[in-house]
């Protein structure tokens, strides 16, 4: 069955609008707004060493924080879009599931052998929920840019520039 972006656009609009988040955005406000939502802390972290070129972002569910896993990025600008792709899997609820021991040991070396990690396990980059946190990622985005560009009394619009 093809992918329906059309549809996928209206749920990323959908979950954005639902969020009612304050201006001015940024990704720490993102953040706090989720962590409230969710009851629970959000840590964020980069990887030292990605045990995959195919990672760029994990998120893993632990005891009692969310974990955002971010690989190196070659700007802030990616960096950020990997962080709200994670964020928005959160938002459309896009459930995780319980990992492997051998998987979570290239995350967590350390980790008990009975210990239970909960993680979202991308298993094509173009089914519906991975485009359709992509879609949302990019309109978080671009509120962060709108809200950066604002504080720093840039016109957002063209009717802005050009009256």
């Amino acid at each position: 069955m093809p992918m329906d972006y059309a549809a996928a656009r209206a749920r990323a609009k959908e979950a954005e609008d639902s969020l009612m988040l304050t201006e001015p955005v940024s990704l720490r406000s993102t953040q706090r707004h989720l962590e409230i939502l969710r009851g629970r802390k959000i840590v964020i972290e980069p990887m030292e060493d990605t045990p995959t070129d195919k990672v760029c972002g994990l998120w893993f569910g632990l005891d009692d924080i969310d974990l955002i896993l971010h690989a190196a990025a070659a700007s802030e600008m990616h960096r950020l879009q990997i962080v709200l792709h994670e964020f928005a899997h959160m938002i459309l609820r896009h459930q995780q599931e319980a990992v492997s021991p051998e998987y979570a040991r290239m995350f967590f070396p350390d980790l008990e052998p009975d210990r239970v990690i909960m993680a979202l396990k991308r298993s094509d980059f173009l089914d519906e929920f991975e485009v359709t946190a992509e879609l949302l990622a990019d309109r978080l985005a671009a509120r962060i840019r709108r809200s950066q560009r604002l504080s720093a009394g840039q016109p957002g619009n063209f009717a802005g520039v050009f009256g």
